[in-house]
């Protein structure tokens, strides 16, 4: 910008003032640039990793299922006479559940006896037959063709003897079949059918479950499946196949790990439709609290023992495809360290590779740190988190 001056004395005083002024700024610029450069530090926060012994753990979606399960159904055919339990209750093993109308069942058998005695009638006579004519052989009066159609007489009637013997028991087991009893303890379904039905041996009358233990049946992918295989083959995990690998569930109300149980069981295939593994676990439940059905999430140990670096996530920068965390060295020099962070284990994150446990990172303040700046170090500590606060029902 040109400044035309034009008049005398006035003219010439507006001159002076703007000059004067010009001079201040550009004193008052260079005081602020040395303000500015005498500046301290920037203050930031630091810690070493928290060095902590754990286990890692990998964590399933499943479903609870009974050791047992039973569907009551009759073994004959009859009408229902009596139903001897509640809806729903617990009822012991061998408990009465149903009664068919017994009398069909209690004639057949008496007329299933009555042959049985008829048919050991025959047998004596055919023996007395046989035996008169086996006292004949060396006389003159023998005859060969009548020994043998007594001898035939005689086992034609052992043989209907062992057949009513069988009628005799048939009719005493279908006679013990009207009374219908609880196979397995546990906790009973209602009842499918009324007194005075007409029930056969594919009427299903009610279902029982087992209370306790329990199974939880959960799918694991296929590249988890061989993260375990690799681990038990090297020895670092025990295998789950040999009820040695202890886990924990929880329902889906619970925050804590409190229910221990045993893995059981690794399918011997890889579903083909989903590339995943059905694996099951045994739980106690004394409460009878877990009901089959229900869902649950199940927590396999993935690790041996071993003492892991965590830090907060607060920590960690991201630079494109690259995961960072800032280091304070001895001289107070920010230098970033590249990482490979694992998974959340106690609220804080796994640092697997590219840190020491003796290197200070920054873990309050990032925003006023660049790589290579000085910086004013106050050391902290990386504590665990608190556990969440139970939720209110």
């Amino acid at each position: 910008m040109q400044w035309v001056v034009r008049g005398a004395p006035g003219a010439r005083l507006a001159l002076g003032l703007l000059g004067a002024l010009a001079l201040a700024g550009c004193d008052g610029a260079e005081d602020g640039g040395k303000a500015a450069a005498a500046l301290p530090p920037p203050e930031v926060t630091v810690a070493h990793p928290r060095v902590q012994k754990l286990v890692e753990w990998t964590e399933f979606t499943g479903r609870f299922e009974a050791v047992q399960q039973v569907d009551v159904r009759a073994r004959v055919q009859g009408y229902l006479a009596t139903i001897d339990f509640q809806d729903g209750q617990v009822v012991e093993n061998g408990q009465s559940l149903f009664l068919i109308d017994p009398r069909p069942f209690e004639a057949a058998l008496a007329r299933a006896r009555a042959d049985l005695a008829s048919a050991q009638a025959q047998v004596e006579l055919a023996k007395l037959q046989f035996e008169r004519v086996a006292k004949l052989i060396g006389s003159p009066a023998f005859a060969q063709t009548n020994y043998d159609q007594r001898l035939q007489e005689r086992r034609a009637a052992e043989a209907s003897l062992a057949a009513a013997q069988a009628a005799v028991e048939q009719a005493d087991l279908n006679l013990g079949y009207t009374q219908i009893s609880a196979p397995i303890a546990g906790r009973i379904s209602d009842r499918r059918a009324d007194i005075g039905n007409l029930v056969t041996e594919s009427t299903l009358l009610t279902t029982i479950v087992s209370r306790s233990p329990i199974y939880f049946v959960f799918d694991m992918s296929e590249a988890d499946f061989l993260g375990y295989q690799r681990a038990v083959l090297a020895g670092d995990l025990p295998s789950t196949r040999e009820r040695s690998t202890l886990v924990n569930v929880k329902l889906v109300d619970e925050e804590d790990w409190h229910r221990q149980g045993e893995m059981n069981f690794v399918d011997n295939v890889v579903d083909q439709s989903s590339g995943t593994v059905r694996a099951r676990a045994e739980f106690l439940n004394p409460d009878g609290l877990i009901q089959p059905g229900q869902f649950g999430t199940i927590r396999i140990p993935g690790s041996p023992e071993y003492p892991a670096l965590l830090i907060p996530d607060e920590a960690i920068v991201t630079d494109q495809s690259q995961k960072l965390v800032m280091t304070v060295t001895a001289d107070n020099k920010v230098v970033p360290k590249v990482i490979r962070p694992g998974p959340h284990e106690l609220g804080l994150r796994i640092v697997r590779k590219g840190l020491e446990p003796d290197d200070r990172i920054v873990i309050n303040g990032l925003l006023r740190v660049r790589p290579g700046s000085q910086v004013t170090p106050k050391e902290g500590q990386i504590d665990l988190p608190p556990p969440p606060a139970p939720s209110e029902g």
